[in-house]
């Protein structure tokens, strides 16, 4: 699956006043009416059924030069909020700075899906403070090399 691009996230949520957050590729959105994202979330993370407790979350789309964040979120080690400018949204998720766009939803549906849980988040708001380019993960690496994009010749049919 490292042959399909995929934008980069960080899902966010508060948990008994702490804030919690976890790295997430796999993000789609679902519907326009009503409007419904989703992501996939591992079972096997400490994250997110702290952010299913909470009943609500943030996905912050990250911009190409958020590898600090990205870093930050995916580990399983570290504090991830500590020294980071953060702040609570009038949802009650932690919202990044810096980012793409944030979507706030609350848990709407959870389905079981092997070793992962799909979470389907029906939309609150949708902010989009910074115009940037998108953080993009493909084929373990971040970004695109130029050698790898098509030429507009290619035969896409």
């Amino acid at each position: 699956m490292g042959s399909f691009a995929s934008g980069v996230t960080v899902v966010t949520g508060c948990d008994a006043g702490e804030p919690v957050g976890f790295a997430c590729q796999s993000f789609a959105s679902v519907s326009l009416d009503p409007p419904l994202v989703l992501f996939c979330a591992d079972h096997r993370g400490r994250t997110w059924p702290r952010i299913r407790n909470a009943g609500r979350f943030c996905v912050n789309v990250l911009a190409e030069q958020q590898t600090d964040l990205c870093d930050r979120f995916g580990s399983s080690r570290g504090a991830k909020f500590e020294g980071l400018s953060w702040q609570l949204s009038r949802w009650g998720s932690p919202a990044l700075p810096g980012v793409l766009a944030r979507v706030h939803a609350q848990v709407h549906e959870v389905h079981a899906a092997g070793d992962h849980d799909v979470v389907i988040g029906g939309v609150l708001e949708l902010e989009t403070p910074v115009q940037d380019r998108p953080m993009v993960f493909f084929r373990g690496g971040f970004g695109i090399a130029p050698e790898l994009v098509l030429p507009e010749s290619w035969d896409w049919a």
